[in-house]
Order: structure tokens, then C-alpha cells, then sequence
């Protein structure tokens, strides 16, 4: 086509998606990009108010209209793109036709989606596929889970030597006090409510997905105990219910199968400043954990999401006041070995672990800013950069896809971007 986009966000009018308009005024602004979605209205209000909170003239952004309820509109808007920003979730009810579509059109597709069956499942129905096209269909590409996979980028790539592991210590918290309305839009609350609540899906998908073993890394990292307390970042620690685990876990295995690199060990964890705010939190999720596994309680989790949250979740989404306000860290602590360490004809290191590196990954408004930088940044990435990514194209996590790439650098440039910085090397 020879008109086509460089880049299209599709779900534009939802909460993500119009925030990630406002985004694109910046990241994308030397690319040709448009928007799409199922009401021209409602898309042209987005860029009438993300035009004003940018201070552009957004008004002649290409539309295109498409819905998941009709797979040749989605096709059609896949086919006047080269890389799909997909916005529209829960990625497991509404991602597979958008998939699909990308695949027919042989045009790449990026997403924020953190729900690991949706994922993995996509990685085992259309790996393939993506394959024989030479395209990259790239999940988790927000807060879910750039900042972890780019952190351990980067956390090797200043190592100087051998990674055997690695710990990510995740706090957000909010400057000048906690702001009026809310943190999390509804759309993400009634992802993770299905998510968890079909999480033993992923041992069949598992089962199918992983054929071969991937060899342990030794010394084996243990898991902290929950609500244990940590000198790296001086607080209480739970584990993170995030998917950024099983993420950089797709990744470590993609790099080893292909380029035999040593697989990395992780744990994450959410840190808070006492162990009363972090008990507090962890009888709470335990509870909702709870009521997720039964019917009736995942009709009244999203029934009634800010009773059940003390306002945390909305339909409304944060207001722009605590958005401003809300900041996020991830620390990274890496454990392994000196070059000198490393002998042999297995060149595997010898005795235990004797080097380590501390790095910290920040950034504003997780959920809706710095997502929707990382965001835009990796189609962005896609388009300039994809020499430097894995060749075959295919269903691949960040980390694996982005390793060689400079989209630590690219993220950087931007006001809602991510700082990556190091905090001690020893």
C-alpha cells in the first residue's frame, strides 16, 4: 500500500489508548502514525483533548475504523500499517483477532497486555507463523514488563562478567501524599481478575509451549520468604504477582535456544517501608486472591471494583492529578561472577558467586506514562532498528527481541520515559 502508516494505535479512545496518543506526539513525531478504533466520535474527541494537553493540532491523525467484532476490519487496518500498537484489552478476550490479522497483513504487533496466558498461548499458536512472515509480535511492552527485561539488559551489559541472577525490587509510591482518585483503570483490574482466576491454564499451555529443558543455572537462587526484609532497598518485601517472572523467563530460554547465552535467574518482589503496610496488602490479596477463584466473587470484584479496592480501581481510571504524582522504582540487584572467574573448556565459572551489581530502573506514572513511552518506543524500535533484532521475526518476549537494540537509549529521551542508572558495582 502505498500510503501505508508507520504506526497505528488501535483502541485509541480507551483509557490506555488515548494516553498513549498524547505519547505519541513525542516518541512518534518523525514517523507517519494514526489512529483506529470502533467510533469515529469518540476518536476524534481524543484528539481534540490530547491534542490540547500536548499543544498540536492532532486533528488531520489519519482514523481508521475497526473493530475485533469484524475480522476484515481488522485486517484492513493491519494492512495500512507496518507496526500495530494493539490498546485494546483484556488481551484475553479481545487480542487473538488482532493477532491474526497482523499475521494475514505481515505487519508487526505490540501490545501492553501482562497476562501471561494470553501470552504464552500466542507464543504457541502462532510462533510459526510469525516466523515465515518475518514479523515480531511483541507482548508486555508497558510497566508489564520493559522495565525488568530492559533492567537485566542493562544490568549485564555493565556486569563485566558472568550473571547467574538476579533480584527486582518494584515500589511505586506518590510525591507530596497520596492524590484524589484512584490508580488503576478498570479495564487493567478485570485483566488481572481473569488472569488469576485461569492461572492453571499455564501448566497445559507450559506442557505444549516448553518441549525441551532448559539446563538450571548453579548456584540455584532462592526465594525470599514472603515479608522479609531487604538491605538493597531498605524495606519489606512480597513477592510481585506481576507477570515479569515468567516474561523474563520466555526470554532467557529464547536467548539460550538460539544463542546458547546462559540462562539468568530471577525473582521479583514488591517492596514497601514496614512490615505492617506489607501485611496489610498481603491479607488483602490474599482475600481477593480468593474470591477471583469462584464465580460470584469475580462478578462482584467487577461489580463493585472500587469497594473492594477503597477506591484504588475505578472505571474513571486515575485522575490526572495522581498520575502526575505517581513514580515507580526497580531496583536490580545482579550476583555473579568476574571475567577472571570464567575457565575451562565449559566455560562455565568456578566457586560461588563473587561480584555483584546494583542498578535502578525509574519513571512517572507507571500504569499509563511511562507504559505508553516503552510503548510506542519498541514499535519505534522496529521500525529503525530491526538489523539488530532477531532475524526470524516471531512471538517473542522484550527482552529477547530488544537485547541488542538501543531502546535503553531511546527510552531515556523522553520526559515519561525510563532513567537507568547504577547504584554500586563491587
Amino acid at each position: 500500500m502505498a500510503n501505508r502508516l508507520d504506526v497505528i494505535i488501535f483502541g485509541a479512545s480507551g483509557f490506555t489508548g488515548k494516553y498513549a496518543v498524547y505519547e505519541a506526539v513525542s516518541v512518534l513525531g518523525d514517523l507517519k502514525w494514526g489512529i483506529a478504533g470502533r467510533n469515529r466520535e469518540k476518536l476524534e474527541a481524543v484528539l481534540e483533548e490530547m491534542g490540547s494537553k500536548a499543544n498540536r493540532n492532532l486533528r488531520d491523525t489519519p482514523i481508521t475504523i475497526a473493530s475485533v467484532e469484524n475480522e476484515q476490519s481488522l485486517l484492513e487496518m493491519a494492512k495500512r500499517c507496518r507496526v500495530l500498537v494493539n490498546c485494546c484489552g483484556p488481551y484475553r478476550f479481545y487480542g487473538e483477532p488482532v493477532i491474526r490479522a497482523c499475521l494475514e497483513a505481515g505487519t508487526h504487533h505490540v501490545d501492553v497486555s501482562g497476562e501471561t496466558q494470553f501470552m504464552e498461548s500466542m507464543q504457541l499458536k502462532y510462533h510459526a507463523q510469525a516466523q515465515e512472515r518475518n514479523v515480531y509480535m511483541i507482548s508486555a511492552c508497558g510497566f508489564d514488563s520493559i522495565p525488568a527485561e530492559m533492567g537485566i539488559v542493562y544490568a549485564e551489559k555493565n556486569f563485566d562478567g558472568v550473571v547467574n541472577s538476579v533480584e527486582a525490587y518494584v515500589k511505586t509510591y506518590a510525591r507530596g501524599g497520596r492524590a484524589a482518585g484512584g490508580g488503576i483503570h478498570y479495564g487493567t483490574w478485570a485483566s488481572a481478575i481473569h488472569a488469576i482466576a485461569n492461572w492453571k491454564e499455564i501448566r497445559d499451555i507450559r506442557r505444549e509451549l516448553f518441549k525441551t529443558n532448559v539446563p538450571r543455572s548453579y548456584p540455584i537462587i532462592k526465594r525470599r520468604r514472603p515479608l522479609s526484609y531487604s538491605d538493597v532497598v531498605k524495606g519489606v518485601c512480597l513477592p510481585f504477582p506481576g507477570p515479569d517472572e515468567s516474561v523474563v523467563m520466555r526470554s532467557q530460554r529464547y536467548l539460550y535456544e538460539h544463542k546458547k547465552k546462559r540462562p539468568v535467574q530471577m525473582h521479583a518482589y514488591l517492596t514497601f517501608k514496614s512490615y505492617i503496610v506489607a501485611g496489610i496488602l498481603a491479607l488483602g490479596a490474599l482475600f481477593l486472591g480468593l474470591m477471583m477463584q469462584f464465580s460470584f466473587g469475580r462478578r462482584w470484584l467487577l461489580k463493585y471494583p472500587k469497594l473492594f479496592t477503597f477506591g484504588a480501581v475505578s472505571h474513571e481510571g486515575p485522575s490526572e492529578e495522581a498520575m502526575e504524582r505517581t513514580y515507580f522504582s526497580t531496583t536490580i540487584k545482579a550476583m555473579g561472577w568476574p571475567k577472571s572467574s570464567v575457565s575451562g573448556a565449559s566455560n562455565e565459572p568456578s566457586g560461588p558467586p563473587t561480584k555483584s551489581l546494583t542498578i535502578k530502573v525509574t519513571g512517572p506514572n507507571p500504569g499509563y506514562g511511562a507504559t505508553n513511552v516503552a510503548l510506542l518506543c519498541t514499535a519505534k524500535i522496529i521500525l529503525k532498528e530491526s538489523d539488530k533484532m532477531p532475524g526470524t521475526g516471531g512471538v517473542i518476549p522484550p527482552g529477547a527481541a530488544f537485547a541488542e537494540t538501543s531502546l535503553i537509549s531511546e527510552l531515556e529521551k523522553h520526559e515519561h520515559g525510563l532513567k537507568f542508572e547504577i547504584l554500586s558495582n563491587k
